[in-house]
């Protein structure tokens, strides 16, 4: 059951438009940015989530195919290009389908500045997508996320559990929650999913939040979302498996450590997957931010950290896997988190769980 309804009281309305927006409300009409969220329930009784879990089997589960996200359209806003190495190769590269970033792509290599292992060195070069093997946090927020879609498809993508008030808000993509004008149903979020098996439980959606941009045109420069999930035998998402930071309008270019669990080839969705990197700006057709990475469909939605420390497992959250252009398969791109991300996100920690 999807239905469309408010999710906020007029009063958390006005200090969304207000006091978390910096501009206007007249500025955002102008610059075509609505800030404010759109909602819908996914489930609301007891005996609904109960079908929803239920119709989850590990069968189910392992047989579900990963979502793609749609192409960026030519009508959507390009990236910012000033002083960008980039920019002068953007234009030729949509002409000639060849990647604008491959000629430099060893800048963006997994590892970084960041220490890597003497075991997983000699990797780095040639493979941005590593199986996580490290543990800590990490393991235990990240998710497999299950839904149907509206023709019927059993589909995964990615998800994280983070911080949120009501300890029930597990962050994705749009596209993992409403693609094609229709939103998925059967929504459900499992963390440290591990090849079928299911250690922390399955948690049913019980409300879905993204921006207006995803909601009424898919615009992929904002394909983001955030999940409201139905307490489990009477505990709380993050009082279960713990939550991520988050962080919203942070400098760009960063170094970023990105997760999922991609389940097309050369993957299967059976194991936490993570590429690092700094980040870089996309000047081919979008304002997302790009990092080297060969996940593949199933890992949208997976969570990019900044201040990410590989001993804890912990960091802030600031984009997630959006999509990757044809022409250029080796780069994974996540839309810039901004004041509407960051309204979606306060939605959604400010709504009932239950």
């Amino acid at each position: 059951m999807h239905r469309r309804v408010s999710l906020l009281s007029a009063v958390v309305l006005a200090a969304l438009a207000g006091a978390l927006v910096p501009a206007s409300a007249a500025q955002a009409g102008a610059n075509g940015l609505d800030p404010r969220p759109a909602g819908w329930t996914a489930t609301d009784s007891q005996s609904e989530r109960r079908t929803v879990s239920q119709y989850w089997t590990t069968g189910r589960m392992l047989a579900a195919q990963p979502l793609d996200a749609p192409a960026p359209r030519r009508t959507q806003s390009r990236g910012p290009s000033e002083g960008d190495p980039w920019a002068t190769r953007g234009a030729a590269a949509t002409t000639t389908r060849r990647s604008p970033w491959t000629t430099r792509g060893a800048a963006w290599s997994v590892g970084g500045t960041t220490p890597v292992t003497a075991a997983r060195q000699s990797l780095v070069p040639n493979s941005p997508g590593l199986q996580w093997t490290d543990g800590g946090a990490v393991v235990r927020t990240t998710g497999r996320v299950f839904f149907t879609t509206a023709d019927g498809r059993n589909s995964s993508c990615s998800g994280s559990a983070v911080t949120s008030a009501n300890e029930s808000v597990v962050i994705t993509a749009g596209h993992c929650v409403k693609l094609n004008g229709a939103a998925h149903r059967n929504w459900v979020f499992v963390p440290a999913f591990d090849d079928g098996r299911r250690p922390f439980g399955t948690w049913v959606a019980s409300a879905m939040l993204t921006t207006q941009q995803w909601n009424a045109r898919e615009d992929i420069n904002f394909d983001v979302a955030a999940v409201v999930v139905a307490p489990l035998n009477g505990r709380t998402l993050t009082d279960v498996v713990g939550g991520q930071g988050i962080a919203f309008n942070q400098a760009r270019q960063r170094q970023m450590f990105a997760f999922g669990y991609p389940a097309a080839d050369p993957f299967d969705g059976s194991e936490l997957i993570y590429c690092s990197g700094r980040a870089f700006n996309d000047t081919v057709m979008t304002r997302d931010q790009g990092l080297r990475c060969n996940m593949t469909g199933g890992s949208s939605g997976g969570p990019w950290f900044q201040g990410f420390n590989e001993s804890t497992g912990l960091g802030w959250l600031n984009s997630v896997n959006s999509f990757t252009y044809n022409f250029a398969p080796n780069f994974m791109f996540g839309p810039f988190f901004g004041d509407e991300a960051m309204a979606v996100y306060q939605a959604a920690q400010n709504s009932d769980a239950l």
